[in-house]
């Protein structure tokens, strides 16, 4: 009995010891930037700052703004996720560096690597160093010009439906969300660009494409957990065995690879799963002369050395039909959500500044005259309509963060401060989007600085809503094209207003994403005469 109450009160007396330990341990880990005389903002022993960065009481973008506001982020700012150091970096001469200076040093992203075998693994955003740039390459070629003027029929259908169903939403109500309607024709676009299927989202409320959409990007804690748990600590994830893969992602997973089957023995569409396939069908050719070529390099030297030609490793397929799948799926999820809020907030901004959708409509319309229809080169000729985006994406990025990871040793130019292989860059976009020191009056929505005339005096690397260099948004060209389509169409037939009640934006508290939470608007068909 003597022993055991011994024994216990040796046990009691080790607890402040571990614990005072373990408080220790964390102090010493989250010196780190001290050491450099890099500023941190205050953190929470054990947890760093992840509270903060997965908060859903305050916004994220909102807590690297204060960051980047109080504690330096707007130069050079120290975090820590767990014990893991990371640099936010707002200065953008220093920026230019790791975009695009010293990409060779900031190659890769952050992987988010789920369970073996998951199609996430073999999206392009995933992957890292050589088999990112192969993989790239190829990409990089579906999204030309000559491409995107493949798919711009595809997408003024859609566009009609939209304005469409829309004009007789309007007519049996007296406001319309158009968070609903454009995240329908991003839905319809995406199913058929990406897809080849027809989902008819405007009339089928039932279809299943959409519906599965609509559970794979709803907004929920646990998802939020999961991902944020991958993100700080992939292994823990893992050894949970947690899992990413959903019921939704694998009936898109089936829809692609049915789709592809039936592609490969039937009628082309021009759509950018042709484009894919194209490019495979390219690099498989590629791939063969290449190992052909190695083949006759390798005979010719054993039959020069006397020596038996015993093996001939052959050049990768770099696009399989998994990794289509996967660039199909991935185009639904980098582009739904990102393209139909960045409709919502432009209609929103539009509807609030009147002078400026009018001097919008206006500029379509003469464009309409000019080319006879909304056409591709008309689009891309319409330098207000591009300005007006621009300006709507540098008030509401939908991605407003943006990160690297480092590859190589990297000294920061003008500092004493080291980065090494692994650790990670963080860039708070929307701080710098919002910094009165580049964007005179920054809350207002002026986008007269995106014309071509006033570009020059914007400062490099403070507005990037695809992010820049090498890495940067891969389907740019097509997000835009398909904004830029959809706000013509809508305002060559169509006035949009503020509803009353509805004056002000309200966003979402997502950790990943900048979001609308819903846009009423009015909307009042054109008279005829003034449509142009």
């Amino acid at each position: 009995m003597v022993w055991a109450l011994v024994a216990g009160i040796e046990v009691w007396l080790m607890v402040p010891g571990l614990v005072l330990a373990a408080w220790v341990y964390s102090r010493w880990r989250h010196s780190y930037w001290s050491t450099f005389g890099v500023p941190t903002p205050p953190f929470v022993p054990f947890l760093g700052h992840v509270h903060k960065q997965l908060s859903l009481t305050q916004a994220r973008w909102e807590y690297l703004n204060e960051v980047y506001s109080k504690y330096g982020g707007s130069s050079l700012c120290g975090m820590y996720e767990i014990f893991r150091p990371v640099l936010m970096i707002g200065d953008p001469d220093l920026l230019k560096n790791i975009f695009v200076k010293n990409f060779d040093h900031f190659v890769d992203r952050r992987q988010f690597l789920a369970e073996e075998g998951s199609l996430i693994n073999e999206m392009v955003f995933n992957k890292s160093g050589d088999e990112w740039k192969a993989l790239r390459s190829i990409m990089t070629s579906t999204f030309t010009s000559g491409k995107m003027r493949v798919m711009f029929p595809l997408i003024t259908d859609k566009a009609d439906v939209l304005v469409s169903f829309t004009l007789q939403e309007a007519a049996k109500k007296p406001y319309t969300d158009m968070k609903v309607n454009f995240g329908l024709f991003t839905m319809d676009t995406i199913a058929s660009c990406a897809f080849g299927i027809e989902c008819d989202s405007f009339k089928n409320e039932k279809a299943e494409f959409a519906r599965q959409a609509e559970i794979f990007f709803a907004f929920s804690l646990i998802k939020t957990i999961k991902f944020g748990l991958l993100n700080i600590s992939p292994r823990i994830f893992n050894s949970l065995r947690l899992k990413l893969e959903t019921t939704a992602l694998r009936f898109f997973e089936s829809v692609v690879e049915q789709t592809i089957a039936a592609r490969k023995q039937s009628q082309r569409r021009g759509d950018y799963l042709d484009l894919l396939l194209d490019a495979q069908a390219d690099n498989d050719q590629l791939t063969t002369a290449k190992t052909a070529a190695t083949t006759l390099k390798q005979s010719t030297t054993d039959s020069l050395d006397g020596t038996e030609n015993l093996s001939i490793t052959p050049s990768k397929q770099v696009l399989t039909d998994t990794r289509i799948v996967a660039q199909c799926v991935l185009f639904l999820i980098a582009g739904y959500d990102t393209t139909a809020s960045t409709l919502t907030f432009s209609s929103f901004l539009l509807a609030k500044n009147p002078v400026h959708q009018q001097r919008l409509r206006q500029e379509v319309q003469h464009m309409v005259q000019e080319h006879g229809a909304v056409t591709y080169q008309g689009i891309m000729e319409a330098k207000f309509l591009d300005a007006c985006i621009m300006e709507t994406l540098r008030l509401y990025p939908p991605s407003f963060v943006g990160e690297r990871k480092c590859t190589k040793t990297f000294k920061i130019p003008g500092t004493n401060v080291t980065l090494h292989p692994g650790e990670y860059v963080t860039i708070p976009f929307w701080s710098l989007h919002h910094d009165p020191r580049y964007w005179p009056d920054p809350e207002a929505f002026l986008p007269d600085r995106f014309l071509p005339e006033n570009k020059a005096d914007i400062t490099n690397f403070t507005h990037m809503p695809f992010g820049m260099g090498p890495r940067n948004c891969l389907a740019m060209r097509f997000a835009l094209m398909e904004v830029k389509v959809a706000l013509a169409k809508l305002l060559l037939k169509a006035e949009l207003r503020l509803c009353n009640g509805h004056e002000e934006l309200k966003l979402e508290r997502s950790p990943f994403l900048l979001r609308p939470e819903g846009v009423n608007l009015v909307i009042s068909p054109l008279a005829e005469r003034t449509q142009g």
